[in-house]
C-alpha cells in the first residue's frame, strides 16, 4: 500500500514540478525550459527541506538535553540535517517506491540467525536497503515484512510477524532468528514478545524506537500512531501496559540503538528502554540510523555475536 501511494505522491510531484515549470516559462518569463525545469525542482527541494527543518525544531520543542558529549557545532548540525534529507529523499522517493531485499548469495550451515526486518510507521520493506545488501554480503539470511494496513493497532500486526519468523526459521532449519526493527516496528517486536513469547527469537535490536512514546506521534493518524504518543508528558496507556507486561529477561533480550538528535522520536531519550542493552549515537536523524555507516556497523556487530542461553535466572550471555 505504501509504494502505491508513494507512487502517487511522486506522480503528484511531477506534475508540480511541470506545472511550475509551465507557470515560470509563461507567466515569470523564463525563456529556456531547462532552466524553468530546474527552478521548478529547486522550489520542491526547499519545499522537502523545510518538512525534515520543521520535524527537527519540533523534535528539540519536546526533545530531551543533548549530552554534552553529543553536542554539535554548526557544520556538525548541517551535516546532521543533510544527511537526514538525504535519507529521507532516498527512502521516499526511490527506496520504498520498489522494496526489493538482497539475497545471501552464499550461505552456508551455521552462517548465523536469519534476521526479520520490521519497518516503521507509513513505511515498507524498502526501508532496508542498505542494511539488506550488507546482510547479503555477510551470507545472513533475511526477510522483510509490509506491515498492513498502515494505520491498524500496532496489536494487529504481530501476527505477520510470527508467520514471517516461521517462515524464516523453516527456510534456514533455525530454531531462532533476530529481529531488527525501526521506529514503530520496535514497538511490534515487543507487542510480538508479549504475544508470543521468546521461544522463537534470539535478540530484538530496535533503532529509533519511541519505547516511551514520542510527542510527534500527537500529530499523526492512526490506532498506532495514538499508541506511541504522548500523553501530558508521559507514555500513552497501550505503551504502559506494554511495559508493564515485560519481566526483566525479557529486556534483556533487547538492544536499543538511537540517536541523541533523532528529529521524530521526542524526547530522544524516550528510545533508552531501562533493562535493556542501550547503544546511543549523535548527529543522525531518524530516518538516516538505517543508512549511517556506524549503525550499520553496530547492527552487524550485534546480528552476528556470539550468544549462549544460560541456565539459569540471568538469562542470556553474549561472547
Amino acid at each position: 500500500m505504501i509504494a502505491r501511494i508513494l507512487k502517487w505522491l511522486m506522480l503528484l510531484q511531477v506534475l508540480a514540478v511541470l506545472g511550475f515549470a509551465y507557470l515560470a516559462m509563461h507567466a515569470w518569463g523564463v525563456a529556456s525550459p531547462v532552466m524553468a525545469v530546474l527552478l521548478a525542482l529547486a522550489m520542491l527541494l526547499a519545499v522537502r527541506a523545510l518538512i525534515v527543518a520543521r520535524n527537527f525544531w519540533q523534535s528539540r520543542s519536546f526533545g530531551s538535553p543533548v549530552p554534552q558529549e553529543y553536542q554539535l557545532g554548526v557544520r556538525g548540525a548541517a551535516r546532521l540535517f543533510l544527511g537526514e534529507l538525504r535519507a529521507t529523499l532516498w527512502t521516499s522517493s526511490w527506496g520504498m517506491l520498489r522494496p526489493r531485499l538482497h539475497a545471501a548469495d552464499c550461505i552456508t550451515p551455521g552462517q548465523g540467525l536469519p534476521v526479520l526486518l520490521v519497518h516503521g510507521y507509513v513505511c515498507n520493506g524498502g526501508y532496508w536497503t542498505k542494511l539488506s545488501r550488507q546482510l547479503a554480503q555477510a551470507g545472513i539470511v533475511h526477510k522483510a515484512i509490509d506491515l498492513e494496513p498502515i494505520d491498524a493497532n500496532i496489536d494487529g500486526y504481530v501476527t505477520q510477524v510470527e508467520q514471517a519468523l516461521q517462515v524464516l526459521c523453516t527456510l534456514t532449519g533455525k530454531s531462532q532468528a533476530i529481529i531488527v526493527a525501526h521506529s514503530m516496528g520496535g514497538l511490534v517486536a515487543r507487542a510480538w514478545l508479549r504475544h508470543y513469547g521468546a521461544a522463537r527469537v534470539a535478540r530484538i535490536i530496535t533503532i529509533g524506537t519511541p519505547h516511551h512514546g514520542t510527542a510527534l506521534a500527537n500529530l499523526a493518524a492512526g490506532t498506532n500512531a495514538r499508541q506511541m504518543s504522548r500523553i501530558g508528558g508521559a507514555p500513552s496507556g497501550w505503551l504502559a501496559q506494554l511495559a508493564a507486561s515485560e519481566a526483566p529477561e525479557t529486556r534483556a533480550l533487547i538492544t536499543s540503538i538511537y540517536s541523541h538528535h533523532d528529529n521524530i522520536v521526542a524526547p530522544q531519550t524516550s528510545a533508552h528502554l531501562p533493562g535493556a542493552r542501550n547503544l546511543a549515537f549523535g548527529a543522525i536523524g531518524h530516518v538516516a540510523l538505517a543508512s549511517d555507516a556506524r549503525v550499520l556497523r553496530q547492527l552487524l556487530a550485534e546480528i552476528t555475536i556470539k550468544y549462549e542461553v544460560a541456565q539459569s535466572p540471568s538469562g542470556l550471555h553474549f561472547s
